[in-house]
């Protein structure tokens, strides 16, 4: 099975093995881990680690992130897409058994609207190619520029939660919602 989605700018597929230095450029960077827990990984490895487990979501739950490369320079530049969170380990909140839209990308890459960009096409794909009921999203209540995009998307703010010792913002937006906005 193949994933191929194109925007204006970015095309988003499959993340590979081949993506092990991207990966590793991206969550070793501890600007990019400031709202995950600030804890960048410090190894290839621990990348190829990472794409392992990206890799057995596509085969176990159809869905996962998908590499984001900026078809101008071909660069991988982060990640963005949905996934799909079960049991009891990937509960968030009280939410459990829910699909997530979520994204990550290089500090150099930031303020440049890649984060909303692939989100829009992301939401469009979940909605329509999916056929999910709702899809969420969170946020770090202190990550102002990812509350942003999550609001620019259309999705809507429930409830806040802590997590970690950390207050958490959720995020919702229902397929009919999102039918209203885009037609």
């Amino acid at each position: 099975m193949k994933f191929h989605l194109e925007t204006k700018r970015l095309i988003l597929r499959y993340i590979t093995p081949l993506d092990v230095n991207g990966m590793f450029e991206l969550d070793s960077n501890a600007h990019v881990h400031k709202y995950l827990g600030n804890n960048p990984i410090t190894t290839k490895a621990q990348a190829r680690d990472n794409i392992t487990f990206i890799n057995r979501q596509y085969k176990e739950r159809g869905i996962a992130r998908f590499a984001a490369i900026e078809k101008s320079s071909g660069q991988f530049i982060g990640w963005s897409g949905l996934k799909y969170n079960t049991g009891d380990k990937e509960t968030i909140g009280t939410k459990r058994d829910f699909y997530d839209i979520g994204y990550r990308f290089i500090p150099e890459f930031w303020g440049k609207g890649y984060a909303t960009e692939s989100s829009i096409a992301i939401l469009n794909y979940g909605f329509n190619n999916l056929n999910l009921p709702t899809i969420y999203g969170a946020a770090e209540i202190e990550n102002i520029a990812s509350n942003a995009v999550l609001k620019k998307i259309g999705l809507n703010h429930t409830e806040q939660f802590e997590l970690e010792g950390k207050l958490i913002n959720w995020y919702k937006l229902n397929k009919e919602d999102y039918a209203k906005t885009v037609s």
